[in-house]
């Protein structure tokens, strides 16, 4: 009984070290998703929009302590997951969309009403219920251990089933719905980011491993699994700052958390086997936890406001019920689609005089 009481609580000081990193992930990466967005607009405005494939971002300054802001939220949510299951901390991150929240309503002007403070304390007893029903996971002995849970039948078609999603996502509907549908870009981000969490934490617990004395670098898999982490979250990095770019922070960041946390779940449960030997009551608890939190993340995305950003609809052909006038070196054109509607004219003047 006592190695057994010994046991149970190094896993639940592991867990509690992984909980903590997780909290302090989401508040970096909450404080990123705002300094990004303030650096998406400021390049936006000097040219291309990376909503439209620009990529001028990449010289505005304040974008990139955004991305060093999340880089440090990364890591330390990269080391939560070498001490804790992502059933636990993967719903944690939920913690960022009420710190996004609250600082894009004083920041960018994107409006959080009263009601979504309910949101927020929804998301906070949810991640509550989940820290305290949390499986106490096993930390396999070495990679090729991770390696041949990853090729298990029943993983390796979930993988491939994402790989085909997504890739479907970014060939064909990205190019024609990804300026009108948010779940394109979001999808995309979620589905690729389920695969970027379970490669992170094989070699999160390679590192661990190694650390302690048992090294890990000589197996070929830890350095796919680190190949396919840098793979997986590039992809990530430039759908969610298409993301961002196109639809409101208020927007995003709840689908992007609901999907993410979803199908990372679902990853975890598939390829590391997390709910395996839990009651029926704890698994309930934790899902009862999860569910909590999404209605909060609901909650929070019902009460704000939506984004002024230019779309491409913004550019279709004006309805025939309108008029147009343009106005510029002394010519004067005026076009009449329908003379039975009520005049509305547009004057197009060109920017020299104005």
């Amino acid at each position: 009984m006592s190695s057994d009481d010994a046991g149970g609580g190094d896993l639940f000081a592991a867990n509690l070290k992984g909980s903590l990193l997780a909290v302090a992930s989401s508040a970096f990466i909450g404080v990123s998703f705002i300094v990004k967005k303030k650096g998406l607009r400021r390049a936006g405005a000097a040219g291309s929009r990376a909503g439209v494939g620009g990529y001028g971002y990449l010289l505005e300054p304040l974008w990139w302590v955004g991305m060093v802001t999340m880089l440090v939220g990364e890591i330390a949510n990269f080391i939560a997951y070498m001490f804790a299951p992502a059933v636990l901390v993967t719903p944690l991150g939920a913690l960022s969309i009420i710190v996004s929240a609250v600082l894009a309503h004083f920041t960018l002007n994107e409006k959080l009403q009263r009601v979504g403070v309910l949101g927020c304390v929804l998301c906070i007893v949810g991640s509550t219920v989940i820290i305290l029903h949390a499986p106490q996971e096993r930390t396999p002995s070495s990679v090729d251990e991770i390696w041949h849970l990853a090729v298990q039948p029943d993983f390796l078609c979930y993988a491939a089933s994402a790989i085909a999603v997504s890739l479907f996502l970014m060939i064909y509907c990205a190019p024609r719905y990804g300026q009108m549908n948010i779940m394109v870009y979001v999808g995309i981000c979620s589905v690729i980011g389920s695969l970027t969490v379970m490669s992170i934490k094989a070699v999160g617990i390679a590192i661990k491993l190694t650390i302690e004395g048992i090294n890990q670098a000589g197996y070929f898999q830890t350095w796919l699994f680190a190949v396919v982490s840098v793979t997986c979250i590039a992809i990530q990095l430039v759908y969610l700052n298409k993301a961002l770019d196109t639809f409101n922070t208020a927007v995003v960041s709840p689908i992007y958390y609901a999907m993410f946390t979803t199908l990372t779940i679902l990853a975890s449960a598939i390829m590391f086997k997390d709910w395996s030997g839990q009651s029926a009551s704890k698994i309930a608890s934790e899902i009862c936890g999860f569910l909590t939190v999404l209605a909060g993340t609901l909650v929070l995305h019902s009460t704000r406001e939506p984004d002024q950003t230019l779309s491409a609809d913004l550019y279709a052909p004006l309805p025939p019920k309108i008029y147009w006038h343009i106005q510029g070196n002394g010519d004067i054109g005026k076009q009449k689609e329908d003379e039975s509607l009520p005049r509305d004219i547009i004057t197009v003047r060109p920017l020299e005089m104005l």
